[in-house]
């Protein structure tokens, strides 16, 4: 589907500002609750709703993990590269993200960097075992740098920074889906619109995809299946941006991505305004200012 120019507009801006924010805010609300069942966390909990840090990572609060900094990475890959989705850019964005010893790292993402270290290729061999959600995690500069660029174009770029970790058909179809999805929430689409325009062709590819018909996904897996069907439960089963994190952490599992996936779109849905005051607050001021930045910065100037 392809969609004429149009200039960036203020409201645009906006919801990009807030879909980055909503991306650091679900991953530092759902980090304390990773890997932990629904039952675990409403043993320790009752409802996960605050960011405070803990977890298995023992984070600060308002610290991120993996899906944050990767994100960022990437988006400074690509202003670099003059707004270029480049595979070899990314590549050693990455590498020199893994270098400074994150604190949290994939094992694909962690592998195939070591291999593109040893080899110098920014692609990574295609695997069917690479169906993690390392690559998803991290499409939303992707979907900012190409914003009002063909469909052909978007899929293209979201591709090329997902193998340079995950080479993997059903990963490079959520990467595709998630990106062209943001692109639609920022256009004001409502979540049922933006739906009909790519969910069809990606159950159609992917019936495994599916979430409407499959009973609620609670802890879910770093299988980038799971990850999706639990994102698009709780947008559609919750009121609110807070609504929507809170639901998507409180079902465990890979909850630090999940939450970031979930964020992403629901602050591109809602809008800044959606954003709890309290969660801003608690942020990290460093990632919260970089975020803004980067939201700006990677949005072209006409779209």
């Amino acid at each position: 589907m392809t969609r004429p120019p149009a200039s960036v507009s203020s409201t645009i801006a906006a919801r990009a500002e807030a879909a980055y924010l909503g991306l650091a805010l679900g991953d530092a609300l759902g980090a304390t609750v990773e890997f932990m069942t629904p039952r675990e966390i409403v043993h320790h909990f009752g409802v996960h709703r605050e960011i405070v840090g803990g977890g298995w990572l023992k984070l600060k609060s308002g610290q991120v993990t993996d899906d944050t900094s990767m994100s960022l990475a990437l988006g400074e890959a690509i202003l670099a590269s003059g707004g270029r989705v480049d595979p070899l850019a990314c590549a050693e964005a990455f590498d020199a993200w893994m270098r400074r010893k994150p604190v949290d790292i994939g094992n694909t993402v962690r592998r195939n960097l070591l291999t593109f270290r040893r080899t110098g290729v920014p692609v990574a061999p295609a695997s069917d075992h690479d169906a993690g959600n390392g690559a998803a995690m991290r499409v939303l500069p992707v979907a900012l740098a190409t914003f009002g660029q063909s469909e052909a174009a978007v899929r293209a770029a979201g591709q090329a920074q997902a193998h340079v970790t995950h080479n993997n058909v059903v990963s490079d179809a959520v990467c595709q889906f998630l990106t062209l999805a943001v692109q639609d929430l920022l256009r004001a689409c409502s979540l049922e619109e933006m739906l009909g325009h790519h969910l069809g062709a990606l159950l159609a590819a992917h019936p495994e995809l599916s979430f409407r018909d499959r009973p609620r996904r609670e802890n879910p897996s770093g299988w980038v299946v799971e990850t999706l069907q639990a994102v698009l439960q709780g947008l559609l089963d919750s009121d609110g941006f807070e609504d929507c994190l809170v639901d998507v952490v409180n079902r465990g599992g890979d909850a630090d991505t999940t939450g970031a996936i979930a964020g992403m779109l629901a602050g591109a849905l809602y809008g800044p305004q959606a954003i709890p005051k309290r969660w801003l607050q608690a942020l990290d001021p460093g990632v919260a200012s970089r975020c803004r930045e980067q939201a700006r910065a990677l949005l072209p100037l006409t779209a």
